[in-house]
């Protein structure tokens, strides 16, 4: 499939976008070396056309897996399909999975736009802006159905793995299941999934929720020379995603632990009514080493 990109630069780095494939980055780069800074997009994972091979892409109206098939809201049920062949539960909202409009585009910013009917009406914006090395992303939500839904929010990037890479992010909790089901209750975080302070990534599987954060991360890339600070708003949560042997790790901010639709108090959703908004918001500073 033929995708169109977008391209934005500053001083250090550049960047593309695909659009019309859920609002993706597809690549971000350091100008003089051309270093990767989020997972490396070669022609043949564009041309997949599946934001699930690109670099990262938004998350709306809700981040990761919901159960049951749907939840309840003040109006009665809020039914929703499967809507992956790899997965039995509906994953990482409609967003992603649409195409969206440019509704600005200068070297160095890029507005982008969704109209959505999908599974209820909901208009999105995602700003993007680089400045200095660092890459901004700002998503932002608007309820447009009559009746009151519940909405959570993310980012999906995926960053390159090496065997030095670290990662500081502290977190208080993390959200753990019963065999075979999705997490349901919290508990203290183990030693090897610690990252208050800067720590290599666990060989083993983790793919799990952490809450508590309070915001920002650094993800350090010693053998390929940089650096990410980062900083996230509105996300008190993290999803980090460690598949064992792959080349890459994905290091999430999102509004709401897996499945909150169905836990006590639907931690970190909200209820919005016609015309209310919701935002999140996540910068990466590149800084060389």
């Amino acid at each position: 499939m033929a995708v169109t990109t977008l391209h934005l630069q500053d001083r250090l780095t550049r960047l593309s976008l695909a659009p019309e494939l859920g609002a993706s980055l597809v690549n971000w780069q350091v100008k003089a070396t051309g270093q990767a800074l989020l997972r490396h997009t070669d022609a043949a994972a564009l041309a997949s056309a599946t934001p699930r091979r690109l670099a990262c892409y938004p998350l709306a109206p809700w981040s990761n897996r919901v159960a049951e098939g749907g939840y309840a809201r003040p109006h009665g049920w809020q039914a929703l399909a499967q809507n992956t062949e790899h997965d039995p539960y509906p994953i990482h909202g409609s967003a992603w999975q649409q195409a969206w409009h440019v509704a600005h585009h200068s070297d160095r910013r890029a507005r982008l736009t969704l109209d959505s009917a999908v599974p209820f009406a909901y208009q999105a914006t995602l700003d993007i802006h680089l400045h200095e090395g660092c890459l901004t992303l700002d998503l932002h939500v608007t309820h447009r159905d009559d009746s009151a839904n519940w909405y959570g929010l993310g980012l999906h990037p995926y960053f390159p793995r090496y065997p030095d890479t670290r990662l500081s992010a502290p977190a208080r909790q993390v959200w753990l299941a019963e065999a075979g089901r999705l997490p349901s209750y919290q508990a203290t975080v183990p030693e090897p999934w610690r990252f208050e302070a800067l720590g290599h990534l666990p060989e083993t599987l983790v793919d799990h929720a952490f809450s508590g954060w309070p915001g920002h991360c650094v993800i350090e890339q010693p053998g390929a020379g940089y650096r990410l600070a980062c900083r996230a708003s509105g996300a008190e949560h993290f999803l980090l995603f460690c598949p064992p042997g792959q080349g890459f790790f994905c290091f999430e901010p999102v509004s709401h632990p897996v499945n909150a639709h169905h836990l006590p108090g639907r931690p970190g959703l909200r209820l919005l009514q016609q015309g209310d908004t919701m935002s999140l918001g996540f910068s990466m500073q590149y800084q060389a080493l």
